[in-house]
């Protein structure tokens, strides 16, 4: 019987079909393990803390405190206030710019994707100027229609809706340039109209991307702080959201803010655990 070698181990045969193919193992050089170590150190080192300082008796009672309550109640709707927005908005976008093609589409995605690097208080004051009651577009607002955006709830999903967007866009127009256009071209020739086969045929194909980029969204909009204090204030109950919530706990009750902290960790670890499939694929 032929003995089988760790070469032929790595190019075994896998049942489905085609040569399975595993990474090979070498030895890591000293100057790229010891700083990598201390990265992954320096990444981890923080959430350790938060877990083992965390007042884990006390837990349930601070989270059902009114004041923390209430931030996770707010958190909750404007994050998924602003998500609807960015789908109902944020989809349409994204076919644009993988679908058509127009002058100045480069700049436009650039534009759209600006408040992923843009510093949120900017993006917050930037909203200010546009949608404030002095604002470009606020102060008519407020005089034809009496909306009032700033320091209010809708204020808190319109900050959010602004950062949390792009990340719904990018996925979205990801995922349709990877998928073939040549399906909806056939809807069209069987006498479908093009957003026939855009509801009827594309959009199903690229529900996975859509999944993706809502969570994301969600996640985002759910860690806004930077914008939404800015543009929509940190009052209890009303504007108040939970990174706010840290924010302020952190000064009079520390508990109180490891205790949301720990939620926004629990969020974060669900969104990546919920994105494994998609963006973290092991290798067979």
């Amino acid at each position: 019987m032929k003995a089988v070698t760790r070469g032929d181990r790595a190019g075994a045969v896998n049942p489905r079909g085609g040569a399975r193919r595993r990474p090979a193992v070498r030895s890591v050089p000293l100057p790229l393990l010891v700083p990598a170590l201390v990265g992954l150190a320096f990444l981890l080192l923080p959430l350790l803390a938060l877990l083992v300082r965390a007042p884990w008796r006390s837990l349930p009672d601070q989270l059902t405190s009114t004041q923390v309550w209430q931030a996770l109640q707010l958190s909750l709707i404007s994050a998924t206030a602003a998500t609807a927005v960015s789908l109902v908005l944020g989809v349409p976008l994204a076919w644009l710019l993988a679908r058509t093609d127009f002058p100045g589409r480069g700049l436009v995605r650039a534009l759209v994707t600006l408040p992923l690097v843009l510093p949120p208080v900017v993006g917050g004051v930037a909203l200010l100027l546009a949608l404030g009651r002095n604002g470009v577009v606020g102060q008519w607002l407020d005089t034809w229609f009496g909306v009032t955006l700033p320091f209010t709830t809708s204020g808190v999903v319109v900050a959010e809706a602004f950062v949390a967007m792009p990340f719904l866009v990018i996925s979205v127009e990801g995922t349709l340039r990877a998928a073939d256009p040549r399906f909806e071209e056939a809807a069209m020739t069987l006498g479908a109209s093009r957003f026939t086969a855009f509801r009827r045929v594309t959009l199903p194909l690229i529900a996975p991307g859509i999944a993706a980029g809502a969570v994301l969204a969600w996640a985002r909009a759910l860690g806004e702080f930077g914008a939404t204090i800015t543009f929509a204030g940190n009052f209890p109950g009303r504007t108040q959201t939970m990174p706010l919530a840290v924010y302020l706990a952190l000064q009079d009750d520390p508990a109180a803010a490891i205790a949301l902290s720990l939620v926004l960790l629990a969020v974060s670890i669900a969104v990546l655990a919920g994105l494994r499939d998609r963006w973290m694929t092991a290798s067979s």
